[in-house]
């Protein structure tokens, strides 16, 4: 990076860090330190919400997966509305009326003690390895393209958000996003104008829509129900609808969030309008994916976007098979270039020219697959799946100076943001449902000073786990697949408070245990896509509840 950048960079996360401490000094009780003193207003809550939810890994990995697969991934979220309805009217009211801390609080009441410190360990595991990822994925991402030292950057990164998470509690995490927010939202809004600017000048963005459409990259709907298939109308709908209820209703990193507004109607109101705003914003980022597919239709692109493979191979006995493979490259983004140059004197392109034009693309993604294979050969602990670096090698390499800086920033606001909701939903967990629930009668102040240590404590473990990461296919399908092999089983759990008076805590212990061991080897079986684990969990919870709590009442009647 240039000087003008890094000083973009160190401004923008320097006045967020500083902004936070400044705005949250002196929290010195529970109240003001884990719920934010209740004064955030409803879109301080939706922002903050959605800004928990959009790590770096979303503003990475989106835009590869819309370059490679097009915008179906936007399906994913189209159970997020029904979900948000559904927290609104039954969960929120709950927790508001209890006035709990956590949302784990809820089920000693319903249940008992034992099925609340279950539950939130069930948090804790999940989310503890979320928050390590959250660091991770931009760090290896960044280190690999500018070549900073990973281990460094996982240190910086967690640090960061230790200082002003430990600082101010719940309200420093509310109000420092509210900052990176803005900091996205601009950052990718300059950006997507950019590429299109960028286009060839007689290639509008009614074009770049018809060439990324005679692409397959604009279907964004799947109707068909491949269970083969993770990303269709239906796994968004129901196992979207169940991820999204067991995240945004049960994931203390998310209800602490809405637990921080001024009164119920904030809550609700925030959690309204991250509904109506997070699939448009994905939407968005998707298309951002997509524009840099039609960018590269026209401009030269390497055969594998992670510069460390393409060092590897580079530097193997596979670099003249590797180079035969870019000069074929070159060849084919000749060939696309002539095909699109039809629409600087006419607005489309013919049958032929699109089915030419997909078969074009089609021979790049198979010669893109045999480079992956040669990489692999060359070293087989290089990532050659280079979703992840898509977008940051187009930033890099396109955007002006100044503005890379402000990108890179947004790629470390998004870490910091959720990495500091998790880190204080880890905290007030282990502090209010572990620690204050077995050693009680201490002062307020007693217990702001040991969430203030618990942070300090999953900050260093999440910088731990970033630090013995490993990439995976898709970082941000990570994540979701992490949540959805303990949300649907948490899910049930809290259904099973709110609907089911007459089942007892024994079941629920015992059928929450058992669930957890068969979708961890149902997931490792490979028995159905990921999204689908979430509906599973929540389902075979209740019914094995239901199935315990029958003997239950059966032995106690003989």
């Amino acid at each position: 990076m240039e000087l003008i950048d890094s000083l973009v960079l160190i401004l923008t996360l320097g006045f967020i860090i500083i902004y936070g401490v400044y705005k949250t000094r002196k929290q010195n009780n529970v109240q003001d330190y884990i719920k934010g003193g209740n004064t955030s207003r409803w879109w301080t809550v939706g922002l903050s919400v959605m800004a928990t939810q959009a790590s770096a890994i979303t503003f990475l990995s989106t835009p590869g997966q819309a370059f490679h697969d097009g915008i179906g991934f936007v399906q994913f979220y189209f159970g997020l509305p029904i979900a948000v309805i559904i927290i609104c009217l039954v969960f929120i009211p709950i927790y508001h009326r209890l006035n709990v801390y956590t949302a784990y609080e809820y089920l000693e009441s319903r249940f008992d003690l034992k099925t609340r410190t279950l539950t939130a360990l069930l948090f804790l595991v999940q989310r503890g390895l979320a928050a390590g990822i959250t660091i991770f994925a931009p760090s290896i991402i960044l280190s690999a393209v500018l070549g900073w030292n990973l281990l460094y950057l996982n240190i910086i990164i967690g640090l960061l958000v230790i200082i002003y998470t430990v600082s101010g509690g719940t309200k420093a995490v509310s109000v420092t996003q509210t900052q990176q927010m803005a900091v996205i939202f601009i950052g990718l809004i300059t950006t997507f104008i950019l590429i299109i600017y960028y286009l060839p000048d007689d290639i509008t963005f009614s074009n770049a829509l018809k060439i990324a459409g005679s692409n397959g990259k604009l279907q964004a709907i799947d109707l068909s129900f491949d269970l083969e298939n993770r990303y269709t109308l239906w796994s968004g709908l129901i196992g979207g609808t169940f991820l999204a209820l067991s995240y945004f209703g049960t994931d203390q990193s998310q209800v602490q969030r809405y637990l921080s507004a001024k009164n119920m109607r904030e809550s609700q109101m925030g959690m309204l309008f991250n509904g109506m705003l997070k699939i448009p914003m994905q939407f968005f980022i998707l298309m951002v994916g997509v524009m840099v597919f039609v960018f590269y239709q026209f401009n030269a692109a390497p055969l594998n976007f992670n510069p460390a493979a393409e060092d590897a191979v580079m530097a193997s006995s596979h670099q003249e098979e590797y180079l035969e493979l870019t000069n074929t490259l070159k060849n084919i983004e000749h060939q696309k270039r002539s095909v699109t140059s039809v629409l600087k004197t006419h607005d489309h392109l013919n049958t032929d020219q699109k089915i030419q034009l997909k078969n074009l693309n089609d021979q790049e993604s198979d010669l893109r697959e045999s480079a992956a294979a040669l990489i692999a050969q060359a070293d087989e602990d290089v990532e050659t799946n280079d979703k992840d670096y898509v977008f940051i090698h187009f930033i890099l390499n396109n955007l002006p100076r100044g503005l890379i800086g402000l990108l890179i920033a947004v790629i470390l606001s998004a870490a910091m943001s959720s990495t500091a909701s998790e880190l204080n939903a880890l905290a007030s967990t282990t502090t209010i449902d572990l620690y204050k629930r077995n050693i009680a009668g201490k002062t307020d102040k007693h217990y702001v000073n040991v969430s203030k240590m618990l942070t300090l404590v999953w900050g260093i473990l999440a910088i731990l786990i970033a630090s013995t990461a490993s990439l995976f296919d898709n970082l941000i399908q990570l994540v979701n697949i992490i949540g959805s092999i303990f949300y649907g089983n948490v899910l049930g759990i809290f259904l099973l408070a709110f609907f089911f008076k007459f089942i007892n805590s024994k079941a629920v212990f015992t059928a929450a245990i058992l669930t957890q061991i068969i979708v961890i080897i149902g997931y490792f079986s490979d028995w159905m896509p990921y999204l689908w684990l979430n509906i599973f969990g929540c389902t075979l919870v209740i019914s094995i509840a239901f199935l315990l709590e029958t003997m239950f009442r059966t032995s106690r009647t003989d």
